[in-house]
This record gives C-alpha cells, sequence and structure tokens, in this order.
C-alpha cells in the first residue's frame, strides 16, 4: 500500500495509469460535512488479484488543485480507462463531475441484479462486502475521522487502502452476478424457463393471497385493539381528497379566465367509440408501439375412456 505524498511519485504513477484498462478507485474527502468540501486521498488499485494491497497507491491530494486536475484530465477524462467506484456519484462530484467518461459504479450494478440472486438489505459496500465476498470483520469507523489532517494514521492508512480491495472483489463479483440475470436470449432453455416460471407462478398466487389477508388482519386487529405500532409495523392513517368536475363546466370555466390547458389528452378506446367520425375533425398525433405479454396456456389433461 505506497502512501505517496511527494508531487513527482504522484504525477509518475498517474502516468502509468494512463495505459490501464480499468482501474478501481475510490477517495477520502476532508470537510465532506461543509460547504467546501476537498479531496484528501485518492486509492487506486489496477490490479483486482491483489489481495495484499501491494498495487493499491494512496495519493495524498491534499490542497493539492494542480495535482487533481492532471489527475482528471489524464485518468477521469480519458475513455478508453474504465473507472470503478462505488457510489460513483459521490466521488465524481470532486473528480471531473459530467466530464469523466467510462465509469463504472458497483452501488448502482448491485441494484439492477434481481433481489432473487442478490437478497440483501441494503448496498453499502461493507454489505457487499461481507456478503458477496466473505469480508468479515469489516471496520468504517474511520470513515468519519479527520481526513484534512497530516499526519494521517496507521489506522486510517489501513482502512484507505482496504476499501479498494473491497471494490475490487464486489465489483469481480457483481459481473458474474449480471452474467447470471443477463444471459444470451439466443441460447435460452425456454422449456426450462417455462417451468420455472409457471411454478413460481403458482407460489406466488398462494403466498400473495396470505399476505394480502394477513395484512387486513393485522390493520383491524390493531384499530380494534388500540394499538398504533408492532415489533413490525406501524399503523398509520390519511384521508384522500378526489375533486372532480364536469368537461363542461371546466371547458367553460377555462374560457372565461383565459387559462392555457392547451396540453395532449389521451383518447380512451371508449372516447375514441363515442367520439365515433367526429375523431376526424380532430388533429391527433398518433404513437404506435409493440408490447409483449405471456399469457399461460391452459394444459390440456388426456383422461381415459371406458
Amino acid at each position: 500500500m505506497p502512501y505517496l505524498t511527494s508531487a513527482p511519485e504522484i504525477r509518475a504513477i498517474v502516468a502509468e495509469y494512463t495505459a490501464a484498462k480499468t482501474l478501481w478507485i475510490d477517495t477520502e474527502v476532508a470537510d465532506y460535512k461543509s460547504r467546501s468540501p476537498k479531496l484528501s486521498l485518492i486509492q487506486v488499485l489496477d490490479n483486482p488479484e491483489d489481495m495484499s494491497g501491494d498495487r493499491v497507491y494512496l495519493l495524498d491530494v491534499l490542497d493539492r488543485d494542480d495535482i487533481i486536475a492532471e489527475f482528471i484530465q489524464k485518468i477521469m477524462v480519458s475513455s478508453t480507462i474504465e473507472k470503478v467506484f462505488h457510489n460513483a456519484s459521490y466521488d465524481l462530484k470532486l473528480l471531473g463531475n459530467k466530464k469523466a467518461k467510462n465509469i463504472t459504479c458497483t452501488l448502482e450494478m448491485a441494484k439492477k441484479i434481481p433481489y432473487y440472486l442478490l437478497p440483501l438489505p441494503n448496498y453499502q459496500l461493507k454489505t457487499l462486502a461481507t456478503t458477496l465476498c466473505s469480508f468479515n470483520n469489516i471496520d468504517k469507523q474511520e470513515q468519519q475521522s479527520d481526513w484534512g489532517k497530516r499526519p494521517l494514521t496507521e489506522e486510517q492508512i489501513e482502512y484507505a487502502y482496504l476499501d479498494c480491495i473491497y471494490l475490487a472483489q464486489i465489483h469481480s463479483n457483481l459481473l458474474g452476478l449480471q452474467a447470471q440475470s443477463s444471459p444470451d436470449p439466443a441460447t435460452e432453455d425456454l422449456i426450462s424457463l417455462s417451468a420455472r416460471s409457471s411454478q413460481l407462478e403458482q407460489q406466488w398466487k398462494l403466498l400473495n393471497s396470505e399476505f394480502d389477508h394477513l395484512q387486513e388482519r393485522i390493520k383491524k386487529a390493531m384499530q380494534v385493539q388500540n394499538i398504533s405500532e408492532t415489533s413490525y409495523y406501524k399503523l398509520g392513517s390519511y384521508e384522500r381528497t378526489t375533486v372532480k368536475a364536469t368537461f363542461t363546466e371546466l371547458a367553460r370555466l377555462v374560457q372565461s379566465q383565459g387559462i392555457n390547458l392547451d396540453f395532449p389528452i389521451t383518447l380512451t378506446q371508449k372516447i375514441q367509440k363515442d367520439l365515433g367520425s367526429n375523431l376526424e375533425q380532430l388533429s391527433v398525433d398518433i404513437d404506435k408501439t409493440t408490447a409483449w405479454r405471456l399469457t399461460p396456456k391452459t394444459q390440456d389433461t388426456e383422461t381415459d375412456e371406458d
């Protein structure tokens, strides 16, 4: 975990990174709760197989706007280098923002994995590292430490380099889950997929029916027993207000008040039918889209004839 503090050393490693295909990057920010947060460290890993931290470089960029600008220009803006972050939107605020190209965010990757493949309570780095990569005893306490103070403590330095290792391993595992959740449609086994889908549909109907029934029973019981909260639920109420007016009255009011309501209205099949040939008097925009739906087939059963 080389910790680089001199400008020549940092510039030299940044020059090496310009030839990289993928970089796993994390940052530590000083005064992050203030209106003027500033980069303290940029941590970079260029070899995802490194578990020792030897290839994690900690670049001390506190109060070094020129070096940060060089990193942004040579690394962040480059479209040939993939930059992997967790919660990239946070890091990008101080690393090029919208100018940054070829960014991969493991937080967004995780959110797109179907829940049944990645059933997690949240998508924090610690949760993903523990669940996907079996990293244990992850301590995030140093995240809240003072990253604007120098020298950094040994605990801060160790924390900083470990996050890059977690990030690379999470990324690798998410790529595997991504491939599992989005296989090539041309090679899908439709027989096994359809059988599994039909099986789940029956289970879902049973579970959904029981869930809805239990929810109603819980609501009624909490109301009758005058209980507003249990270990699992809070009971709240709200009022729905619906305002209705006839179209003719609305049209007359709009005309008398000079209110501009010139916006398109979707004509339902019923309205189109009611208008009949009068529809031709309207200037309409027609959008046609193709929607696909699956319809369960009734399974024919054979009967024995006597």
